[in-house]
């Protein structure tokens, strides 16, 4: 009976870990806040550390090394802090993450965002369409928790 407890008691705890894949920093899904509060504040400060939640768009297809996050109300740019890690390349699109770390106001330059287009893998075309850089809210995070299907 003791024997089948401890059995119960580690598939329990096996199988729950098996929910979330983590990156970066080691984040808890405490404290997440809504996007909505979150980038009011960063707004009117200039930044603020904080942690939201969201679905994956797309991350880089090349290194994993950025990736964007629809917020319900928003999309948001998510690059990781001094490329101490990186997301998956493929299967993280239309996931729910949890990222940690700071939202600030940012400016993306033309050339910055054709790369990213490219990163993404966008036609040419498409690429050339990028004329004008992009103001809004960024987010550079120190860590990330991907829900596993």
């Amino acid at each position: 009976m003791k024997t089948l407890i401890y059995i119960s008691a580690f598939l329990l705890i096996f199988s729950s870990c098996k929910g979330y894949d983590y990156y970066g920093e080691k984040i808890s899904m405490d404290n997440t806040v809504s996007y909505g509060d979150a980038s009011k504040k960063a707004s009117a400060n200039g930044s603020l550390k904080t942690k939201i939640s969201g679905r994956i768009i797309e991350t880089c297809a090349k290194k994993g090394c950025w990736m964007t996050l629809n917020t319900q109300t928003d999309t948001v740019l998510v690059r990781f802090r001094d490329y101490g890690f990186f997301v998956p390349t493929n299967g993280a699109a239309g996931k729910e993450a949890i990222i940690q770390g700071d939202l600030f106001v940012d400016t993306v330059s033309v050339k910055h965002l054709r790369h990213y287009a490219k990163d993404a893998g966008k036609t040419q075309e498409e690429i050339d369409k990028i004329t004008e850089p992009k103001l809004g809210l960024s987010f550079t995070a120190d860590g990330v928790i991907i829900k596993k299907d």
